[in-house]
């Protein structure tokens, strides 16, 4: 099998996301290293990229510098990368998708709904993928999960409750770390803090398990950290097209929380619990039957989530693992092969757009509002 060449910009030294993205992607042999522009910071982004195998021409100072020179090479890689601050992933998306490049966008994939609109659009024109790293998506037993809403295991899905809080921010007198105080800045992190960040997983994730789309949703959002202008924990009641009821909470400020990210999907003929602090695990009760736990790796597993899982049973497969998967996904999709489970630009669109109608319920006490983009209307 023939290997991608793959470049990142962004996730430099010292960052939270570059490790699991190169781990990831080479996790399988698929993808080489080949490119980057990894700090903001020229000498210091040149330096590390060299530092981690990338030959010193390939090292680039700027992503400018990088599309510059990857569009004229006939090795040019096959898959970029966007891991940068978040006003900046549209601006660079659009640039490598247009110059006929593939594109991972980290989360979220754009600022406003009228620029994923933009982004989607731009993909389809240039034939190109653009993918959305909701990488928690591609854990073998949350594909378990989608197969098993998919096949009617559940029967009609009635409810989703999903939640992703944590207590990492909860500390007041940490209010001024830089770490932390760009999340809830507007000039930074835009119109929304913790349901930007954390609460389009939990929403993505609900849409991708009961194969529906948000329609509309209400929301409430709360400062609890005076300082703050953005909020920092979100309660959002949501609606799917094909009629089930969502709940949905987020918080940064849960003290005693670690990561926090779970879904409960409730049909008319069973229910199913998957966490990501237990992620080989699937808990399925049928309608009158006993509680079942369902392990990754186990025989009679549906075909994604015996394709995703890596190692054997009771051994645990972690976050890296789970990007590893979306690269997988990619590496297939470049090559021709359709896997329905990647998240692509539509799902950047739609997160955008409910965050959008969040932040606009909220300022109007709860009131209802359309979830969904124009363009899907």
């Amino acid at each position: 099998m023939k290997r991608l060449g793959w470049g990142m910009i962004g996730g430099g030294e010292g960052s939270q996301i570059g490790p699991a993205h190169r781990l990831g992607a080479r996790a399988d042999g698929r993808f080489d290293f080949v490119a980057g522009a990894l700090d903001h910071r020229a000498e210091i982004g040149r330096d590390y990229a060299v530092r981690l195998g990338i030959a010193p021409d390939r090292a680039y100072g700027s992503w400018q510098d990088m599309l510059a020179g990857e569009r004229g090479r006939e090795d040019r890689v096959d898959l970029v990368t966007v891991a940068t601050p978040n006003a900046t992933h549209y601006e660079i998306t659009k640039a490598f998708l247009e110059a006929g490049f593939n594109v991972l966008c980290e989360k979220p994939m754009t600022m406003t709904v009228e620029e994923g609109e933009a982004i989607v659009e731009i993909a389809a024109r240039s034939g190109k993928i653009c993918a959305v790293n909701y990488c928690y998506s591609a854990y073998p037993m949350v594909r378990q999960a989608r197969a098993m809403v998919r096949a009617g295991e559940l029967g009609k899905i009635r409810l989703v409750v999903t939640n992703f809080s944590h207590g990492h921010h909860g500390d007041a007198t940490d209010a001024d770390n830089p770490r932390v105080r760009w999340r809830y800045d507007p000039a930074q992190a835009g119109i929304s803090g913790q349901f930007a960040d954390c609460g389009i997983h939990a929403l993505h994730m609900a849409s991708f398990i009961a194969d529906d789309q948000v329609e509309s949703l209400s929301a409430d959002f709360a400062s609890t950290i005076s300082s703050r202008q953005l909020e920092d924990d979100a309660m959002v009641n949501f609606r799917m097209e094909g009629g089930t009821v969502g709940r949905l909470w987020t918080s940064s400020v849960a003290i005693g929380r670690q990561h926090g990210f779970d879904i409960q999907v409730f049909g008319e003929t069973g229910g199913l619990r998957w966490t990501s602090e237990q992620p080989n695990q699937l808990i399925y009760t049928p309608v009158g039957g006993r509680t079942q736990i369902i392990e990754k790796g186990e025989g009679g597993l549906h075909e994604d989530a015996q394709r995703l899982s890596r190692v054997a049973i009771a051994h645990p497969e972690g976050f890296p693992l789970a990007v590893a998967n979306i690269y997988c996904d990619l590496a297939d999709a470049i090559s021709g092969k359709t896997r329905d489970g990647l998240p692509l630009a539509q799902d950047g669109v739609r997160s955008m757009a409910a965050v959008h109608a969040a932040v606009a319920s909220a300022r109007e006490n709860g009131a209802w509002k359309d979830a969904r983009p124009s363009i899907f209307r």
